[in-house]
């Protein structure tokens, strides 16, 4: 599976996947090396990877990466951040429960998102930026030494949705950590120059890493239309939610109120900007004093759009009920895939709906952004770790346990 590194937005075929994986057919082999160059050198240097091999279990093995195409860089991972997705395929160790606090129930991760599962070994990781070792002999914009930030999706670029410019609904999508495609949580990794983007000085690689979530922020406020004359509310002040602020900021918006369970999340996202931080609860039955709580900490003001980050019944009910008539919800957060929701009181009012999966032509957006000091993202990063087994599997725990970590951070 480290071949489909190698597939391009160039219109060549992404390869099939083998039909027998064996552990050299996953990379798992000893004394993988980065590149036939590395070898000529005389290098021998091992590429190693955070494996996903088991419920609960990562492992920093060997990662034999595919030969240099044309159009590719090898890339030294230098910053990986943890999402998630990742921390839900993974499980963390046990007894860790992953308990959502809008959530009524606990409820367990197994190795899966949506259709995605797990069911062979697994590099971990998607959210990373690094510096350029390598590059093909067809790649003229970027060069050895070039810090990059990564977009971590593979696109055909011959379906429909490809040349319909919507290439994140790509039919033949490969994404890094999105079962069966590997990760970036590597030393080094192969990928398409077209999907690195140069980092400017003054902007650290990881920034460049944290690109990924806000890409999510940037691409739901442009699906949800967020402008100058646009007031925002925004459900969840999880990583997803705070970043959605800052864009929502970046793009204008005049006013933003942000709403959670957790007073320290609350206390985070008043420190990045927040107009109101409005304390919830996960009880249905409260929405309607909510939503007048709500509107009454914008100082009476209408919400034009809500950006719903945690995607459970309460949060987008109280989503639809509290934008105005003509406005728009944005559906950002995956949460449970059947809720209920007052639509018919939407509908009667007019209140679009839309949904985001992941994001489109983002980077170069984000990395400006970051360079102009519209956005400021180094708040978001809580924690730091080292590219260990010991540290990869206490970050995890970290990622997961805590509700005073945003965003964990490897430095490699």
């Amino acid at each position: 599976m480290a071949s489909n590194y190698a597939a391009s937005r160039g219109g060549r075929s992404p390869p099939s996947p083998p039909a027998s994986r064996g552990e050299e057919e996953w990379g798992m082999v000893k004394g993988g090396q980065g590149s036939d160059a590395m070898a000529a050198a005389g290098e021998v240097e091992e590429n190693m990877a955070a494996w996903l091999v088991a419920k609960n279990t990562l492992k920093i093995m060997p990662f034999k990466l595919p030969p240099l195409g044309p159009h590719d860089v090898r890339v030294r991972m230098k910053a990986v951040g943890i999402c998630g997705s990742d921390v839900h395929y993974l499980r963390v160790r046990a007894p860790i429960l992953l308990i959502d606090p809008w959530c009524s129930r606990p409820y367990r991760s197994e190795m899966r998102i949506a259709h995605f599962v797990v069911k062979e070994p697994m590099v971990i990781g998607h959210e990373c930026a690094g510096v350029i070792e390598e590059v093909g002999s067809g790649v003229t914009h970027l060069a050895a030494g070039d810090r990059v930030a990564l977009e971590p999706g593979i696109s055909c670029w011959r379906c429909r949705h490809c040349k319909g410019g919507r290439y994140n609904l790509c039919d033949d999508m490969k994404f890094f950590a999105t079962p069966p495609v590997h990760g970036s949580l590597a030393n080094q990794i192969v990928h398409p120059a077209d999907l690195c983007f140069k980092l400017p000085d003054g902007v650290s690689l990881e920034e460049g890493a944290m690109c990924e979530p806000l890409s999510v922020g940037v691409h739901a406020c442009r699906r949800a239309g967020v402008g100058p004359e646009t007031a925002v509310l925004i459900m969840g002040a999880g990583p997803i939610g705070l970043v959605s602020l800052l864009a929502a900021r970046a793009f204008g918006a005049p006013r933003v109120a942000i709403v959670d369970v957790d007073e320290h999340r609350l206390a985070v996202a008043k420190s990045l900007g927040a107009d109101a931080a409005v304390r919830v609860s996960a009880r249905p039955e409260d929405t309607a004093e909510e939503v007048a709580r709500i509107q009454a900490a914008l100082g009476g003001a209408e919400i034009d759009v809500s950006l719903d980050c945690a995607g459970f019944s309460k949060t987008l009910a109280t989503a639809l009920e509290a934008t105005r008539p003509g406005g728009r919800v944005c559906l950002v957060g995956m949460g449970h895939n059947e809720m209920t929701v007052p639509l018919t009181s939407a509908a009667i009012r007019e209140v679009d709906v839309v949904g985001i999966f992941r994001y489109k032509d983002t980077w170069p957006l984000c990395i400006e952004f970051l360079r102009s000091g519209k956005v400021d993202v180094k708040p978001l990063i809580t924690h730091r770790f080292g590219f260990s087994q010991r540290e990869v599997e206490e970050a995890f725990e970290v990622s997961a346990r805590g509700r005073d970590a945003i965003k964990v951070m490897f430095n490699l």
